[in-house]
């Protein structure tokens, strides 16, 4: 805006978009000092900067949390939950941004002086909630992505010790249903050996007695009793095969089982990658003083404007910007008495006069006043008409009253 005295810069398209994000008005900031101009829009790039943050923590916590389950140190992304996670991290980015700029834009200038009273604070004590909500929450994520390769080698060295114990204890309890198959087993191996033990020792003995020139009645015997234990060996192979191929079966199927109990564990080591286990250890892994400076930064971030705006001096801005809006009251005929009257708790209150309002209510009132007055008129005359026909005719009067 040109003047004598003072030209007020023009605003470039990414400045007004700036003043929008602050919740300032556009068209009086054009028309102020170019200082209130700079600090609308320093304002509107807080708010702008805690939305982007806010939605690369979102879409990076979306990302963490559903993206599929497997080893910590593979690090090929999963597109179709990536795409996910950007659409949800612009939209997160989007709420942060829009509740950002409702905080801002409702928080007053305060008393207009750069001291932050304890009143200002107390009357700002809901917004400061929010925002320490808000950077905690926005934080968090950042803070993992940080120290995302420490938190990864921990995270792995977690997985193997996992898988470790998950597969001792599936040993240790399919243990216990290996003994009685085991034991079958080998009892009937014991007893196989026993017999064949017994087989092997007359065969030698038999071999001994050959190889005299002329074998006796101890070689024929020998013979004898090794044909009839070979056949007690071939019998008794031939009753126990059923149940050698049922133990043999049972156990094969049990191996197959734990096989496959003991292949879960990677799944398992891999269900340890979540987004509560990273920020654990990221809290282990920095320490509560870094953590909690992290923490500290984005709440500084987040309520800055708040603050900001609390300190503020009154500018042409603010001055314009409330004679705007005596200008709008009056044209609606609405009148604030400022510090009109003390309730009991000792507070200024204001009264508020809508004189459009009242001026259509005195007329409604009016009209209905001179409406009221010529029904009483109207029931006057006709009482008075019938009086006089009372009067002049009598007799008729009484027949048509009767009929």
């Amino acid at each position: 805006m040109k003047r004598d005295y003072y030209h007020s810069p023009t605003p470039d398209r990414i400045m007004k978009l700036l003043w929008k994000a602050a919740g300032s008005d556009s068209y009086i900031l054009q028309r102020s000092t170019y200082s209130d101009q700079v600090k609308y829009a320093c304002l509107g790039g807080v708010v702008v900067a805690t939305g982007f943050m806010a939605a690369l923590a979102g879409g990076y916590a979306m990302y963490t949390i559903f993206e599929p389950n497997g080893s910590v140190l593979e690090t090929e992304t999963h597109w179709p939950t990536a795409i996910k996670a950007i659409i949800f991290g612009i939209i997160w980015g989007l709420i942060i941004f829009n509740i950002d700029r409702f905080i801002v834009a409702a928080s007053g200038v305060g008393d207009g002086t750069e001291k932050i009273t304890w009143g200002e604070l107390g009357g700002a004590i809901p917004r400061l909630c929010m925002g320490i909500i808000i950077a905690i929450t926005i934080s968090k994520p950042v803070e993992i992505r940080m120290f995302k390769s420490e938190i990864d080698s921990a995270l792995y060295a977690e997985q193997q010790e996992l898988q470790k114990t998950y597969e001792l204890n599936t040993r240790e309890n399919f243990k216990e249903r290996f003994i009685p198959l085991e034991a079958g087993l080998t009892n009937i191996e014991n007893e196989r050996n026993k017999l064949l033990a017994r087989l092997t020792d007359i065969e030698a003995q038999y071999a001994d007695e050959i190889r005299i020139v002329r074998p006796g009645p101890k070689a024929a015997a020998l013979k004898t009793l090794m044909e009839s234990l070979a056949l007690k060996l071939e019998n008794f192979d031939n009753e126990r095969k059923p149940e050698v191929d049922r133990l043999k079966n049972e156990k094969l199927s049990l191996e197959q089982e734990l096989s496959a109990e003991l292949s879960k564990n990677q799944t398992v080591a891999a269900g340890l990658d979540g987004l509560l286990e990273r920020i654990k250890l990221a809290h282990e892994l920095a320490g509560f003083w870094i953590s909690l400076f992290i923490t500290l930064l984005f709440m500084a971030i987040e309520l800055t404007p708040i603050f900001f705006k609390m300190m503020l001096t009154k500018g042409p801005y603010n001055y314009m910007k409330d004679n705007v809006r005596e200008l709008l009251l009056a044209e609606q005929g609405i009148e604030i008495h400022y510090d009109y009257y003390q309730d009991k708790k000792g507070q200024e209150r204001i009264k508020v006069e809508h004189h459009q309002a009242q001026k259509l209510i005195h007329e409604k009132k009016q009209l209905l006043v001179a409406q009221q007055k010529l029904n009483e008129n109207i029931i006057d005359k006709w009482v008075q008409k019938e009086i006089d026909k009372l009067d002049t005719n009598l007799e008729d009067y009484i027949t048509t009253s009767k009929s």
